[in-house]
């Protein structure tokens, strides 16, 4: 639990940091994939090297499969349908059987019905969900940021000597 709540104290600090903003989207919409694949899974794999490739932010990312993996785990039934619908179709039938055939494919496991589903559903899903993510963040810095730096709180507690160190820390080893 206590590794959970420093997540999340992270991802706030993340939100209010000068960190891009299309890194933490991108982190986020990767969850959506992560948290919609199986764990040992070859798509898993893809997007966890994606992460250490490319500036995409980590712990969003896993903060968020955390969060989507019970949200996959509801629409299970649903991706179920979706993917033996897939996976039943007769002009696809010659594809998979390829695909099945080739070296690192089956790795993906896509011919389990629900494991289909869960991938279309979050392949689908990330994109429109890295916009949207995009579209928070940004609003989230403008609005709840700023107005929360204007309050007399904030003010009193950045005059004080504990932020002045804490400042001092973060600067040094943050």
């Amino acid at each position: 639990m206590t590794l959970l709540m420093k997540q999340i104290f992270a991802f706030f600090r993340l939100l209010n940091s000068d960190t891009g903003h299309n890194q933490l989207a991108a982190g986020l919409a990767c969850g959506i994939i992560l948290g919609f694949s199986p764990f040992l899974s070859l798509q898993t794999f893809i997007v966890i090297f994606l992460l250490f490739f490319f500036r995409i932010q980590i712990g969003a990312a896993f903060l968020s499969a955390f969060f989507f993996k019970f949200i996959a785990w509801l629409a299970d039934p649903i991706a179920d349908t979706l993917g033996r619908q897939v996976l039943e179709s007769p002009p696809m039938r010659p594809l998979f059987v390829e695909l099945y055939n080739m070296p690192l494919v089956p790795m993906t496991r896509f011919n389990n019905s629900i494991v289909m589903g869960s991938m279309i559903f979050g392949f689908l899903l990330a994109v429109p969900a890295f916009f949207l993510f995009r579209s928070l963040i940004l609003k989230y810095r403008v609005t709840v940021v700023s107005r929360f730096e204007q309050t007399r709180f904030w003010k009193a507690w950045k005059a004080t000597k504990i932020y002045g160190w804490y400042s001092t820390y973060e600067k040094l080893y943050l």
